[in-house]
């Protein structure tokens, strides 16, 4: 059913005039709006973890120490720190006095290699001329008595030198084949380092829109929660009022039945007072009559029997009540003319139905206010769009992101290139390798047929030619180490001032920490490789200190310090949004001027109760009519004793006539009497009703007069009041899903979001591809290859001495007595070819 506005406030008014009465009656009742819901929102931290690589322990690892404590035998200074720092920020000022000086153990070793490469070469040069003379590496051409020694010694020496070479040659190949193998897994953990890094740069612009565009989830939800605001806001209104509506809308219905009781019983009483005094008036002269009929028959003389006692009882035949002494009440119902006019029930039964639709009717008064209100939340704050562009370096994060794709694309032809010329490297390694071992092949051999012709040689029937085989396999051997010492000190020399500086300036410092010092002291690096300048931060961050956080999980938030360059809290400032919100709700209001609090039927009837004068009625003077008898005397005993004195008269006419009064008596009291008292009966409820409702009556009346006529007044602004606390519960609410919103971007920003594990990962792995996995075994293969070129030296030195005693020799007795020669000739020497 359709209800005009004009009953909503009235209904609201009638249950605030008793709230004002009540402190506390109006405070903010936020039960019906709960505390904001848990919101769930989607992670969009991305899970990133750089695998780590590690070097697995092998039989090479104590050569990899010794070649590293070599290296910083030859290299003793410390970190060149000013010198770097020349050579960054500007290049020419770098002098070539202080290079020397830093390399002064390579330059050492430089020289020593170019000795070796200009002595060696020249030596060999100089001995083939002398063996093509026959001059040198000859035959021991005397016998004595230390040859045995001097042989064995020499073979001692050769044996253990060709050893050396061996073990040299192993450890070189080794080392050459590992570097080989483990070049490929280090070229191709390039691009994939580039890769991760440029996926952590790249996804931080969009895990921040990510979480932007997570602004629906509270969106949403507050736009769900304003479809149904006015209903929720009627029923935070209706909540608080019925606990007082209810109870005055009974006080007011009981008010209406009490005055309509009121009405009726005065009405009553006003037409029994007149019923009364009109029975009165139509009883008294039959009474009176018959009285004096009485008294004349029973003062006879002829009259037998208790005749005293009935004309004791006949004499009191009168009226005793006598209702024209009631006070009139004429006026009253004159003043109380045509009420009531209103239907309390029927006033009071639409107040409920329409206070019961007091939510629906809000929501109808908000429907306008709650659709501007979700159009505006369909747009996006600004803070919350420009998270993404805001952070700091985002525009460096796409440079960035561009840059290592090139230089991803780009490394790769060279990266081919480095494993192309790794192949050469590895085939010019695996040849010298070969060079060495032909050698010591050469040296066993030679050995080996050399040892076997000298115990062959005391048969004298048996061939020169295994000592002979075995000094040329020396000589062979010799001729290898010449031929190859050029080549294998110029690959050494090479690969060890790459090696080496690689190890001592970039590994050592790198582990040391020294590196990250560097390029923490202000001034080192220029401008172009500063990275808080690169990020366009305004505080410089430790880059050691950044290190260690990405290690242990850190993310950028923590680790570039954002919280001095990056106000957060600006950008999830939403009280610019959340504004037009509050202002709506506080703004909303009921109008409710110009509205009466009751109807003006039920007022009218209500100021006319109050001046009627009920309450003035003296209702005493009625109840003191209505205690006395209508007739003094029980006209029933009497009309008994007369039948019964009637029998004991002997004369018929006394008899007769006192029987005859007997049955008047009895007719009049059945007649008229009994009705009498009926109205006197009837008379009586209404006069005590209205004794005892009047005082009361005219009490609540003038009590919801007076707080109508309050309330007409205050309505407004404690009708506003209660729509405003309702609404800051609302607001509250709504507000709870934006700061959770608030509260979840930034745990996300400051805790999850671009953890820079890649950072340290792709550190921690560089050092292991450039340090470990390549550095080392590089190092080790020179030093292993250096290792066989310097002892080519003695390897030559002890077989040319020691192929002189393989070869046939012509021996001379030698004897203290005398001091001639006897040359004799070894058995078949003629076959021999010198």
């Amino acid at each position: 059913m359709t209800r005009s506005p004009g009953l909503v406030v009235p209904l609201l008014g009638l249950g605030l005039g008793l709230a004002l009465s009540l402190p506390g009656a109006v405070a903010a009742d936020c039960g019906s709006l709960a505390r904001a819901e848990h919101l769930a929102f989607h992670p969009v931290a991305r899970t990133r973890w750089l695998t780590p690589r590690v070097r697995a322990p092998g039989p090479l690892d104590s050569l990899y120490g010794t070649v590293r404590r070599f290296l910083s035998v030859v290299q003793l200074n410390p970190f060149p720190s000013e010198l770097i720092k020349a050579l960054l920020n500007d290049p020419s000022s770098v002098k070539r006095d202080e290079v020397v000086r830093y390399e002064a153990g390579y330059v050492v070793c430089a020289v020593i290699a170019g000795l070796y490469l200009l002595l060696v070469p020249t030596t060999g040069l100089c001995f083939c001329c002398c063996r093509c003379r026959r001059r040198c590496g000859g035959r021991v051409k005397t016998e004595h008595k230390a040859m045995a020694c001097e042989r064995g010694t020499l073979m001692s020496f050769l044996l253990l030198t060709t050893l050396m070479l061996l073990i040299g040659m192993v450890c070189a190949f080794a080392t050459n084949q590992y570097t080989h193998r483990q070049t490929g897994p280090s070229v191709e953990a390039v691009p994939e380092t580039l890769l991760s890094l440029r996926g952590l740069v790249s996804d931080v612009p969009e895990e921040l829109q990510a979480v932007a565009e997570q602004f629906s989830v509270p969106q949403e939800r507050v736009s769900k929660e304003l479809e149904d605001a006015g209903e929720k806001l009627g029923n935070i209104i209706h909540n608080q009022l019925k606990s007082t509506v209810y109870p005055m809308l009974a006080s007011v219905h009981s008010l209406g039945q009490a005055l309509q009781v009121s009405i009726d019983h005065l009405r009553a009483l006003n037409a029994t007072s007149a019923e009364l005094q009109e029975g009165q008036q139509h009883l008294e002269p039959p009474v009176q009559a018959h009285r004096e009929r009485l008294l004349t028959l029973l003062q006879e003389g002829w009259c037998h029997g208790d005749c005293k006692g009935a004309l004791s009882r006949a004499s009191a035949l009168q009226l005793d009540a006598d209702f024209s002494q009631v006070p009139p009440v004429d006026d009253v119902l004159h003043r109380l003319k045509g009420v009531p006019e209103a239907n309390f029930s029927s006033m009071v039964q639409e107040e409920n139905a329409t206070f019961n639709s007091l939510p629906l009717l809000v929501a109808v008064e908000m429907a306008d206010a709650l659709k501007d209100l979700k159009k505006a939340l369909a747009e996006q704050p600004e803070g919350v769009r420009m998270l993404a562009r805001g952070f700091p370096g985002s525009e460096a994060a796409s440079r960035w992101s561009q840059a290592l794709e090139g230089l991803e694309q780009r490394s790769r032809p060279y990266l081919k290139e480095v494993q192309r010329y790794e192949k050469y490297r590895w085939i010019l390694g695996c040849v010298l390798c070969s060079a060495i071992l032909l050698v010591v092949v050469c040296n066993l051999l030679g050995l080996s047929l050399g040892i076997w012709g000298l115990f062959a040689r005391e048969d004298p029937s048996h061939s020169e030619s295994r000592g002979e085989a075995g000094a040329r396999f020396l000589m062979a051997g010799v001729a290898f180490s010449f031929l190859f010492a050029a080549p294998l000190i110029l690959l050494v020399f090479a690969t060890f001032l790459v090696g080496g500086n690689v190890q001592t300036l970039v590994c050592r410092s790198w582990e040391s920490g020294e590196l990250y010092e560097f390029a923490d002291t202000p001034g080192n690096l220029p401008p172009s490789m500063n990275l808080s300048y690169l990020l366009g931060l305004r505080k410089n961050i430790s880059i050691q200190q950044a290190y260690r956080q990405c290690k242990a999980g850190a993310v950028l938030w923590n680790v570039l310090q954002l919280n001095d360059s990056y106000d957060l809290d600006k950008h999830l400032d939403i009280k610019q949004y959340t504004h037009k919100l509050q202002q709506e709700l506080q703004n909303f209001k009921l109008d409710v001027k110009g509205l009466d609090l009751l109807s003006p039927a039920a007022r009218r009837d209500l100021e006319a109760l109050q001046g009627s004068g009920l309450e003035k009625i003296h209702f005493r003077d009625f109840l003191v009519q209505i205690q006395k008898p209508v007739v003094k005397t029980d006209m029933e005993q009497l009309a008994q004793e007369l039948e019964g004195l009637a029998q004991a008269q002997n004369d018929s006419a006394l008899r007769q006539q006192l029987q005859e009064e007997a049955r008047e008596l009895r007719s009049l009291y059945q007649e008229k009497v009994i009705p009498q008292q009926s109205l006197v009966a009837k008379l009586n409820l209404s006069v005590r009703a209205l004794a005892s409702s009047a005082p009361n009556l005219q009490v609540d009346t003038s009590e919801v007069l007076a707080n109508v006529s309050r309330l007409k007044g205050e309505l407004p602004a404690q009708t506003n009041l209660i729509i405003r606390n309702a609404s800051e519960c609302f607001l509250t609410r709504e507000m709870g899903y934006f700061s959770q919103y608030v509260a979840w971007v930034r745990e996300e920003v400051t805790q999850h979001i671009a953890t820079c594990q890649p950072l340290s990962g792709a550190l921690d792995n560089g050092h292991v591809i450039l340090c470990d996995m390549m550095a080392d075994p590089w190092n080790a293969f020179w030093f292993c290859l250096g290792w066989c070129t310097f002892f080519l030296i003695p390897s030559i030195i002890f077989a040319v001495k020691t192929s002189k005693y393989f070869r046939p020799i012509r021996k001379r007795l030698s004897s203290t007595s005398s001091e001639e020669t006897q040359l004799f000739h070894i058995p078949r020497v003629t076959s021999l070819k010198l």
